[in-house]
């Protein structure tokens, strides 16, 4: 049964069918940290509402400012603190998330300071056995410019350092992961959110990186997770920010790892 009509308005389109009744779509895009907990939404969102499609796309943060800009997304969503220059835009904070430090299983590295992380990233520190693990090449893992888990640990843990040229870059937190699993002298940095037993994420500064210590303040390499708008929201785009804000959708999150709003 082929669309008979379509209209868009901005990210917001009304498809009609033949023989059926109107569904509305609503696209959504941005941040790769976000986004595997946006399709977990947005799929219990479209079984209470099937008349409405949600589209939740990736891209990165800087994207997802993009998209609303430019009216090709209702929702772009953010892993970081907004910058000067989009402060204009309607940011409502969906959730917490801790920045992991990871390093493979096998490694015996378990705890750094905020300063050594820093090194490590610049390529000042060049060897495991400087900072107390078993001799040989760091090899560090990044994410690439305009995601929003480096712009946080840019803020949080590089400050004016920047993060060496030699690090391998990667375009999504689980492509993080996956290459330090299989690499003993790999480190990266992910979404707490994400960390598996594929992993070992170590302390910074005495201090474990869990949930636990998130909620109590003593974890400090802390994000939050942002939907941000270009006006005030309306139609799908506020009821669906209502669901998400909701506490079954907010337990929802912090069962998948985050650290829910309320």
């Amino acid at each position: 049964m082929r669309l008979s009509t379509t209209l868009r308005v901005g990210a917001m389109m009304l498809l009609v069918s033949c023989g059926r009744g109107p569904q509305q779509q609503m696209t959504i895009a941005g941040s790769t940290s976000i986004q595997p907990f946006a399709e977990v939404l947005a799929e219990k969102y479209m079984a209470m509402k099937p008349e409405v499609r949600v589209a939740v796309q990736g891209g990165g943060s800087t994207a997802g400012i993009q998209a609303v800009r430019e009216g090709a997304a209702a929702i772009g969503t953010v892993s970081r603190e907004l910058g000067e220059g989009e402060r204009d835009l309607i940011a409502i904070t969906i959730a917490r998330d801790g920045i992991a430090v990871i390093v493979h299983p096998s490694n015996p590295l378990s705890d750094l300071t905020r300063e050594q992380v820093r090194d490590v990233f610049a390529g000042t520190i060049r060897d495991f056995s400087a900072v107390g693990g078993k001799k040989g090449r760091i090899w560090p893992v990044t994410r690439e410019e305009g995601s929003g888990t480096r712009g946080a640990f840019q803020e949080l843990v590089m400050g004016k350092s920047m993060i060496t040229p030699e690090a391998l870059v990667q375009n999504s937190n689980g492509s993080v992961r996956e290459l330090v699993a299989n690499d003993p002298f790999s480190i990266g940095f992910i979404s707490l959110g994400i960390v598996d037993k594929s992993v070992k994420a170590v302390s910074i500064a005495g201090v474990a990186a869990t949930r636990e210590n998130v909620k109590a303040g003593t974890y400090k390499l802390v994000r939050p997770f942002l939907f941000v708008l270009a006006s005030e929201p309306e139609g799908i785009a506020k009821e669906f920010i209502e669901f998400v804000l909701s506490q079954d959708s907010q337990r929802l999150l912090e069962e998948e790892g985050l650290i829910g709003v309320h």
